[in-house]
């Protein structure tokens, strides 16, 4: 059984916690140190749905990408700030938009900088000439860049936690696709791995980056490096539209094969949870399509 076509939920592991996005609330749910849980629900249009020039193909992939980024960093500071028992910090810092876009771009800079451009002057070191042989490198590179990453901070213990959140989020969004009830022992029926995982796109990403930069042809001048990297909200949409599709056909061979690498990769970005980690993402799942949550549960909104 699959839930209502017209409704889809999204999520995402923070600190101590987890943020779910439904077609009309952002919560975030965490566990605060007296091992209470507590959510913060608001109220929230996607970006794509405000304007129809930002739901275009292609153009959406990239919108949802930065309005995701926007959500997490929010999600991260109320969770970081529950978890230090510093909530009335929080608020003052949560109204500083500014500090807000600054975070964004930076984060995006950082990315785009480690993952698209040092292999681009690593891959030119090489000297190779061939266009194609010269994507394929620098595609290589950007690969081995992303599982280095993931493999080392997958080692740092206070990640592992938030892998455990990143795994309960999945469980929890497969109990409710499926109409299973929302407790620890259904959970234990499925796995982590979810198609629609953002490690999934993030590996759609470096495939589709290859393919695309062997369009544009190899290098030549700075102005040639700039188009290039101009082209990686392009990728990033192109990346969304293949895994979307991917998950309206999940069953097929052609949607397996598509998703087979990002769903691999979660054996590194996802850990089983235990039931308390379970709990609190059932309690922000639930409240973001707007269902009756434990009344021991604060809610902030």
């Amino acid at each position: 059984m699959k839930s209502d076509e017209n409704i889809h939920v999204g999520g995402q592991a923070v600190i101590e916690g987890v943020m779910m996005r439904s077609p009309e609330f952002v919560t975030v749910a965490v566990r605060k140190p007296d091992d209470t849980i507590i959510v913060k629900k608001q109220h929230h249009i996607p970006w794509t749905k405000r304007n129809k020039f930002l739901s275009l193909p292609v153009i959406r992939g990239a919108v949802v990408l930065i309005e995701s980024l926007v959500l997490g960093i929010k999600a991260l500071n109320f969770s970081g700030d529950i978890a230090m028992e510093e909530e009335s910090e929080h608020k003052q810092s949560n109204n500083n938009q500014l500090l807000l876009i600054v975070t964004v771009i930076i984060a995006l800079g950082a990315g785009i900088g480690f993952f698209f451009y040092l292999p681009l002057l690593l891959t030119e070191l090489t000297g190779v000439e061939n266009s194609t042989v010269f994507n394929l490198i620098d595609g290589i590179i950007r690969v081995v860049f992303l599982l280095t990453y993931i493999f080392l901070i997958s080692r740092w213990k206070e990640i592992k936690r938030v892998f455990e959140y990143h795994g309960a989020e999945h469980l929890s969004i497969f109990l409710y696709e499926n109409k299973k009830p929302f407790d620890y022992k259904a959970a234990k029926e499925y796995s982590t791995h979810h198609p629609r995982c953002g490690t999934s796109f993030l590996f759609m990403v470096m495939i589709v980056s290859v393919l695309v930069f062997m369009l544009l042809g190899k290098p030549e001048t700075f102005t040639d490096r700039i188009i290039r990297l101009l082209f990686v909200p392009v990728i990033a949409g192109i990346s969304y539209e293949a895994i979307k599709l991917s998950g309206k056909k999940f069953g097929t061979k052609i949607a397996q094969i598509i998703i087979a690498p990002g769903l691999w990769l979660q054996h590194l970005t996802t850990n089983r949870p235990d039931e308390k980690q379970l709990e609190v993402a059932f309690a922000a799942l639930k409240s973001s399509l707007n269902m009756e949550i434990d009344p021991d549960i604060e809610v902030i909104e």
